[in-house]
């Protein structure tokens, strides 16, 4: 009489799971760890005593470890195991990357603009949004405008006449306790109107001091011109405050590059003039 074998794995065909596909762990490849949920591009695979582990950075710089176990990423909501990379040809890729850490709407057109707005404080302060936002902004139709200063802040919303289909999002540079612009901004009680703030006196230094290349932003003497002065101490005299900001500008490629002060705020103003 034949012998039958046997599947040792006992387990019921409903119940098993599918396998999930490898995909090698490339850097800046965007996955979400599954029991976590959090969402990061991987930053380096390293192995360690108790196995392979994968570091992801989320769009606000914070660093999360994970151990690589099997089904333990999602990729676009598909689960997927995580291996180390190999030689040889490209392993698929998850999305792209804006610069401002949200996954990029390859070959979208900008929307139609919304009625609502974000207004920023200060030229440098529209330019700077527009490098590490303006994908984010153009996919969501959200135009950025600068003021000249926030002094008629009241008058500037009277004018504005937002509602809940015209929202208006406001950056306010210094906006800390006591100060000038925080009065200002406790004024506005508009409830279709959010002004946030960051604290630093101007937006330069919203900029990492190591992307710039310099150890710190200087400190200026109370009663000099804050951005004259910076020019002064870092030996940059022979620019003009225009070319100084061309400069830190320049240094700026991602949110990476960015305190996480101005980064929340600005995705917190996103937000709330996109949200329905």
């Amino acid at each position: 009489m034949r012998s039958r074998s046997y599947d040792p794995d006992l387990t019921p065909p409903w119940k098993k799971s599918d396998p999930a596909p490898e995909v090698a762990a490339e850097r800046d490849l965007v996955v979400e760890e599954i029991r976590t949920g959090f969402c990061g591009a991987v930053v380096r695979v390293e192995k360690t005593a108790e196995g392979l582990t994968v570091t992801l950075e989320d769009r606000f710089g914070k660093l999360r470890v994970f151990p690589m176990a099997p089904r333990g990423f999602l990729i676009d909501g598909r689960t997927v195991t995580l291996v180390r990379p190999r030689g040889g040809a490209p392993a698929p890729r998850g999305p792209l990357l804006s610069a401002s850490g949200s996954i990029a709407v390859q070959g979208a057109k900008a929307r139609v603009a919304r009625a609502g707005r974000i207004y920023v404080e200060g030229r440098h302060d529209a330019e700077l949004v527009e490098r590490v936002w303006g994908h984010d902004l153009r996919v969501e139709g959200v135009v950025v405008e600068y003021l000249e200063g926030v002094d008629d802040l009241p008058a500037i919303v009277r004018e504005f006449a937002p509602g809940p289909d015209a929202r208006l999002g406001v950056l306010v540079d210094h906006l800390v306790p006591g100060s000038k612009e925080s009065r200002i901004a406790a004024s506005v009680t508009n409830e279709d109107v959010l002004v946030v703030g960051h604290p630093f006196i101007d937006v330069w230094e919203a900029v990492k001091p190591s992307s710039v290349g310099i150890a710190e932003w200087p400190r200026v003497p109370r009663g000099e011109d804050w951005k004259t002065g910076v020019c002064r101490a870092l030996g940059w005299s022979d620019l003009t405050t225009g070319e100084a900001w061309q400069r830190i500008l320049a240094s700026v490629a991602s949110y990476k590059d960015l305190r996480p002060e101005l980064l929340g705020a600005v995705e917190h103003l996103i937000d709330f003039v996109t949200a329905p």
